[in-house]
């Protein structure tokens, strides 16, 4: 199949997993990497295996351009919407001009690094001399000139997945997909893999899929960003927003900041309930509506801690003022740079002290602490 002028890929994907129900709509323009994030079992593979042609949907549509991949009509009250309603349309996933990169090379053992990479471009009836001056130039681009000969077997795994890059590119796909594509890398070998894409992504011009659990990938590779949860996208947007102000517990988690909820008191400051009393944090971002839900966000290395007593014997149970706390450890687990400590009044906010500070306090379980954030440090935002 020779490669056909690419666009935008737009999916509207319905699909049922025994009890599990995947309800997501996706647009990725030309150019554009979209980095979907969720837990195991939120439907991140499942909306790949619609997109790739895997596994059809019970219901939805899947376009690249003008192109339709697949086009499911509602069934069972589902309700993709649209022109879904018309016939069904499923292309065979050889035809779909989709490139799927895994945590895996899944290279063929029998064929040569160059032979792997040929297969694409020769099953897509390039003349033979033709796809092996291609697959040379992408194994040249991705680091391995004098490999060529070479069997899987006898690279490594990161040698294998640039490889398998430079299979998945030579055939010329409209969209590439990435599942988890540095997962089973070592840390250099991954942050190379990442370099490697985000040079050649340029060059590609077609939208790009990238499912991973690393903020790192997201971070390094992705302009847009989405959240999936339970089989729905629970936040989308900016990188830099969706992990820089997440919404829910999971993104909180994975982008490795405090995430608390409450009312806005002020349009710059959100009380948040506590088992000691409420704790008013005042920070930067959107102009809060007071009365209505609000959420902060700020990072556990930017809490100050230090000794309740220190602070004034006479108030150290006492409420402080704002973006200040006090609380009993009852946590302590090891952190990079020193440790993180967890209170029995904040179970859900972990600060991160500095080993140059720690050992300077008592840090038993249910010794009493003092902690401060500055405002310059928060982020609030109204709390959909």
């Amino acid at each position: 199949m020779t490669r056909t002028e690419g666009g935008t890929l737009a999916a509207r994907v319905v699909a049922r997993v025994g009890d599990f129900r995947l309800d997501v709509e996706v647009i990725v323009e030309a150019s554009e990497v979209l980095a979907m994030l969720g837990p195991n079992g939120s439907g991140k593979s499942t909306l790949l295996a619609a997109i790739a042609g895997h596994r059809a949907p019970s219901a939805g549509v899947v376009r690249i351009g003008e192109r339709v991949l697949a086009r499911a009509p509602s069934i069972g009250g589902d309700d993709a919407g649209g022109d879904d309603h018309a016939g069904g349309v499923d292309v065979d996933p050889a035809e779909r001009s989709v490139g799927l990169l895994g945590q895996q090379p899944l290279l063929f053992p029998h064929l040569t690094a160059l032979e792997n990479v040929a297969f694409g471009p020769r099953a897509q009836g390039m003349p033979k001399r033709e796809a092996r001056a291609a697959a040379s130039d992408w194994l040249d681009r991705v680091g391995l000139t004098g490999f060529e000969r070479r069997l899987p077997s006898a690279l490594s795994g990161g040698q294998q997945q640039r490889v398998a890059l430079a299979r998945t590119l030579a055939a010329r796909p409209d969209v590439l997909l990435l599942d988890e594509p540095f997962a089973a890398l070592d840390v250099q070998t991954a942050s190379a893999m990442r370099r490697l894409v985000a040079e050649q992504r340029a060059s590609l011009a077609i939208p790009t899929l990238l499912v991973t659990h690393d903020p790192l990938d997201a971070i390094v590779l992705a302009d847009r960003a989405a959240i999936l949860q339970a089989g729905r996208i629970v936040q989308q947007g900016p990188t830099a927003e969706v992990l820089g102000h997440p919404r829910t517990p999971f993104a909180a988690a994975l982008a490795g900041v405090n995430l608390l909820t409450g009312v806005a008191v002020a349009p710059d400051a959100v009380r948040v309930a506590g088992a000691s009393g409420p704790i008013v944090l005042r920070g930067t971002g959107e102009a809060l509506r007071v009365g209505t839900p609000a959420s902060v966000v700020f990072s556990p290395a930017s809490v100050h801690a230090r000794a309740a007593a220190s602070v004034d014997p006479t108030r150290a149970t006492s409420l402080p003022g704002d973006n200040a706390w006090f609380g009993a450890v009852s946590t302590i687990e090891p952190a990079r740079g020193g440790v993180r400590i967890v209170t029995d009044e904040h179970p859900d906010l972990a600060v991160d002290v500095p080993s140059t500070t720690a050992v300077g306090l008592d840090l038993g379980t249910g010794a009493r602490l003092a902690f401060r954030v500055a405002p310059s440090d928060v982020s609030v935002r109204t709390h959909a």
